[in-house]
């Protein structure tokens, strides 16, 4: 003898019920989402500290070598070429044996004398203007 069930009703969610998750996922987006803009922000001026203590040890070396850091016409780039009139440069000082670029893309600024050490070398943040807050802050080697 064979039993017959009834049907269940066709499963789903209604149009409340899908509504209401959106709405729980847009309150969740809207609050995690600028933290995690903050961290992403805080990771590029992380980076381009991380840099500027790699290439300050690099200048350390040249000078260790060369008896002097580069000039300012020399610039960074004495870091990976030799500028031809230091007689024991025993480059490059740089792993990848090229300049890096700073997070957000533009070139580091170096001075040498420095107004605050010996040498200056910094970033100029996003804005790639001198001051800032927050991510157009600018990075540097005296801080």
């Amino acid at each position: 003898m064979k039993r017959f069930f009834p049907r269940p009703a066709a499963a789903g969610f209604t149009l409340i019920e899908l509504l209401v998750v959106l709405v729980i996922l847009g309150l969740l987006a809207g609050l995690v989402g600028p933290q995690v803009m903050k961290y992403l922000g805080d990771s590029k001026s992380k980076t381009a500290k991380l840099q500027i203590e790699d290439m300050s040890a690099a200048l350390d070396l040249y000078r260790l070598e060369v008896g002097r850091y580069p000039n300012n016409s020399e610039g960074l780039v004495a870091l990976v070429e030799d500028p031809g009139n230091a007689p024991n440069w025993n480059g490059p000082y740089l792993r990848k044996k090229t300049l890096p670029k700073d997070p957000w893309g533009y070139e580091y600024q170096y001075r040498s004398p420095g107004q605050n050490g010996v040498f200056d070398l910094y970033s100029l943040g996003s804005d790639n203007a001198e001051g800032g807050d927050g991510e157009a802050r600018d990075v540097a080697s005296w801080e």
